[in-house]
């Protein structure tokens, strides 16, 4: 990473015996390590899968959740192995771990443990890791291990490095006592202790819960909670339950999954008259095509796009797109709160993404994205909020040199480009197809415009 892009050293001085960063002349420079794993972080991956066998990265494992995550090598070096991490951190003394991360190519957000749930669904992560992220998880009834409890996949895995772990001073022994005592509370099954790390197991149903003693707490989150309820939601003290239908927890593995259409499909609320299953067959067939076309027509293998970000992400079908075209990109899929919660489809096809109000700014640094993706987007967000707010707070986490790609109705299009050429953006209009999901089907027909619509605003900054 460039030092101008990124010209803080205070990482390097108060890391750099760790492994996390080093500094050469005009670059910095990540060897793989952390705090608990100086000797870098491929040989510490190695190591969980030893202790767990069952842990099989790229397969079982897809995605993932680490949480203070310092420069996120942990998800660095995971990408490899063909699992996505969502790496999170606070803005802390410390205070542009997450502008490295993303600097790197690697995906990241500002998020923190506080007072409200995380953005993120239930069921969300295959395995969530914690090495020295300093946070209490046993304070406060457990409430920050019970929203970990909330986001972890019915049988994933929490893993965790940290000094009560294998320190034998009175008070870390008291911590990891207290620790264990929680843990079991929460059904979670202790699997191993090796060295730095422990591991435990969350249950895959609900028997254990219903078989506590009476009173035990914390107690089971009432039914009429919604533990996929979480823009601006404060955190809760109780087990969400998981869905006596078994959805989330029967997943296919590994690449397989991508393209399986995932039970909890038929549990989102949308207003259609097509059948769920038919939307999202027919959504991954329209990105499929339509990647095809950019990678053919506009030569996006050769662009340098990275770090994308799809603003209305519907069932992850433009994210899933770009795998199958084999690019080397990865896709911060944004659920926005004007329309359905599609976010636990898009985990459970082993991709990441986030809940989002686009009348607000986003949870990322500036300049962190080389591709936004808004597909019918502003016209239906510019009953709620200023279309020149969201185009603003897409300049400001743009790359210099990125590219915007808008597909809308074509009453908002004259609008669109004014502002963009106001923001100093290179605007082209292109016609080609467009569906949007519930509102038409996609033309097979490359290059052709529906008559409701105008694809391809595309623009470079």
């Amino acid at each position: 990473v460039w030092y101008n892009n990124v010209p803080h050293n205070r990482l390097v001085e108060d890391k750099g015996g760790q492994n996390w960063i080093t500094r050469d002349q005009d670059k910095f420079k990540f060897p793989g390590g952390g705090t608990q794993f100086i000797h870098g972080a491929d040989q510490y991956l190695d190591h969980i899968s030893k202790m767990v066998p069952n842990i099989t990265f790229g397969q079982n494992i897809r995605v993932a959740l680490d949480v203070g995550c310092g420069v996120a090598s942990f998800g660095a070096y995971l990408l490899s192995r063909n699992v996505i991490t969502m790496s999170v951190a606070p803005k802390d003394v410390h205070e542009n771990q997450i502008q490295f991360a993303l600097e790197r190519g690697v995906p990241a957000m500002v998020a923190a443990f506080a007072t409200r749930r995380l953005l993120y669904p239930s069921q969300a992560f295959d395995l969530i890791h914690c090495s020295r992220c300093r946070i209490n998880w046993t304070r406060d009834d457990g409430i920050f291990l019970l929203e970990i409890n909330r986001m972890l996949r019915a049988g994933g895995y929490f893993v965790w490095a940290a000094q009560p772990v294998y320190k034998h001073e009175q008070n870390l022994e008291e911590q990891w006592q207290e620790m264990l005592n929680l843990t079991t509370r929460l059904c979670w099954k202790f699997l191993k202790k090796d060295g730095y790390v422990a591991i435990w197991q969350k249950p895959s149903d609900n028997s254990c819960y219903l078989n506590r003693e009476a009173k035990t707490k914390p107690p089971l989150c009432d039914p009429s909670d919604d533990p996929d309820n979480i823009w601006y939601v404060n955190l809760k003290a109780c087990i969400s339950p998981l869905p006596e239908n078994g959805y989330g927890a029967n997943l296919t593995k590994w690449p397989a999954r991508l393209q399986t259409s995932p039970d909890r499909l038929q549990s989102i609320k949308l207003d259609a008259f097509k059948s769920r299953n038919e939307l999202f067959k027919a959504e991954s067939k329209y990105w499929n095509e339509i990647i095809e076309y950019y990678v053919r027509c506009l030569h996006w293998k050769t662009t340098r796009l990275r770090n994308v970000m799809d603003m209305r992400a519907g069932f992850g079908g433009f994210a899933a797109a770009l795998i199958n075209q084999n690019l080397d990109s990865w896709v911060m899929n944004v659920v926005p709160v004007s329309g359905p919660n599609t976010l636990p489809v898009i985990y459970d096809r082993g991709l990441i993404g986030v809940m989002h109000d686009w009348c607000e700014p986003f949870d990322t640094y500036p300049r962190t994205y080389d591709l936004l993706h808004a597909s019918n987007l502003l016209s239906v967000e510019k009953k709620r909020c200023n279309v020149s707010s969201i185009m603003l707070e897409m300049d400001r986490i743009l790359r210099p040199g990125g590219v915007v790609y808008i597909d809308d109705t074509l009453s908002i299009m004259d609008e669109l480009v004014k502002i963009a050429k106001a923001l100093g953006w290179r605007a082209a209009l292109r016609e080609t197809i467009e569906a949007a999901m519930g509102n038409s089907t996609p033309d097979t027909s490359l290059g052709r415009c529906n008559c409701k619509y105008l694809t391809s605003f595309l623009v470079t900054v």
